[in-house]
């Protein structure tokens, strides 16, 4: 695996970090902090307009025909910039998620208005239980006719207060095995019955609650087959949880870079505390752990590009990244002083986002335990 860039992914890093530096300024996500909605259909269209929608999806559907990896470059970057918009959820959750297992027509609808920046997505999985497996979809869509009747709800679903539309994860049938008997649907927000309530989070990262009381949508809104959506799931979880990884790597490359900016301008005892060596061992420490992270992040998002098996890959950098840029969040307070505690610095942004995406897609020890059970299959 080589790590490094194409040519045309390294134009695509310098762009995307001109504009984000530009369009996208901390000033703009904390205006987006207090912000209803919490993004700016300005931004949305500029980064539609920059064909940044369509950079993993083919050019039949309006695409450029990229791939996955391309992609992680673009989310390292609005990872960096804490780029406040439904980008995650409606690319990663929602449209490869179509691209993966619709119907030609679905395809055809969905994929070439995401690439066109003409509809926002998402995916309403978790529930009460918080889990992301199979046993935590206790959402019943009951069939009735030529249609499916859905009732249950949904917590944490990102940016559903802005969504054109909602993949839903429903049971259909109860079976011995909880994985099976999951279907998905495709649910526009204005459907009678449904309900969507933004939570209050300590990112103010825009998840909601989603109700659905007898939502009736047509049989042609199953995406993939019926009962068989589990698999599709497992292949959507680990493509977001490798992006997730280069979304928090992007924010830890910040807090190492605000953090070293730092220290080589403030001063104490007449000389930059830059100087004096604990300071340094910081330094060193919070590098050691964002090149660590870069290594692991992308070669999850590289197996994941490649389409093998990347389960393994994908939980040891979920659980690794997880950790190290809360470490380097917490060494940067730490070499800040009292002024990184404040709201008026632009570090606590970071880190309130730190801790809710280390909960994003399992947390820590779900994810060692992924990788130890991995391991444990080798060694028998």
């Amino acid at each position: 695996m080589d790590l490094g860039l194409s040519e045309v992914q390294q134009m695509l890093k310098s762009s995307a970090q001109e504009f984000l530096s530009q369009e996208c300024p901390l000033t703009l996500v904390r205006a987006m902090e207090e912000d209803p909605m919490g993004s700016n259909d300005q931004l949305w269209r500029q980064i539609a307009g920059l064909g940044w929608t369509g950079v993993a999806f083919p050019e039949s559907y309006g695409g450029t025909g990229g791939d996955f990896l391309d992609l992680a470059v673009l989310l390292e970057e609005m990872g960096r910039a804490l780029c406040p918009s439904p980008f995650f959820s409606t690319v990663v959750l929602g449209g490869l998620t179509v691209l993966d297992a619709g119907s030609d027509a679905q395809k055809q609808d969905i994929v070439t208005k995401i690439c066109e920046g003409q509809m926002l997505m998402t995916l309403a999985l978790t529930e009460q239980t918080a889990t992301y497996e199979p046993w935590g979809i206790e959402t019943v869509a009951t069939r009735q006719g030529d249609n499916f009747v859905l009732d249950g709800t949904k917590l944490f679903v990102p940016d559903a207060h802005v969504a054109d539309l909602l993949l839903v994860a429903a049971r259909t049938s109860d079976e011995a095995d909880p994985s099976q008997g999951i279907t998905l649907f495709l649910v526009p927000s204005g459907t009678a019955g449904l309900t969507v309530t933004q939570l209050s989070t300590i990112s103010a990262d825009r998840q909601c609650e989603v109700i659905l009381n007898q939502v009736s949508v047509p049989a042609s809104s199953v995406l993939g087959e019926v009962d068989q959506g589990w698999a599709v799931l497992q292949r959507t979880l680990e493509r977001a949880t490798a992006g997730k990884c280069i979304e928090m790597l992007g924010g830890a490359s910040a807090v190492l870079d605000m953090t070293v900016e730092y220290v080589k301008g403030r001063t104490q005892f007449g000389r930059p505390i830059g100087s004096f060596q604990a300071v340094q061992h910081h330094c060193a420490n919070m590098a050691t752990d964002v090149e660590g992270s870069r290594v692991v992040a992308y070669q999850a998002a590289w197996k994941v590009s490649e389409g093998d098996p990347a389960q393994r890959e994908v939980s040891v950098a979920k659980a690794w990244v997880s950790a190290a840029y809360q470490r380097v969040c917490s060494l940067a307070h730490q070499t800040h002083g009292a002024i990184g505690f404040t709201k008026e610095h632009d570090l606590q942004l970071f880190t309130r986002r730190a801790k809710v995406q280390e909960l994003n897609y399992g947390d820590i020890n779900f994810h060692k335990d992924v990788a130890l059970q991995y391991m444990e299959r080798q060694l028998t």
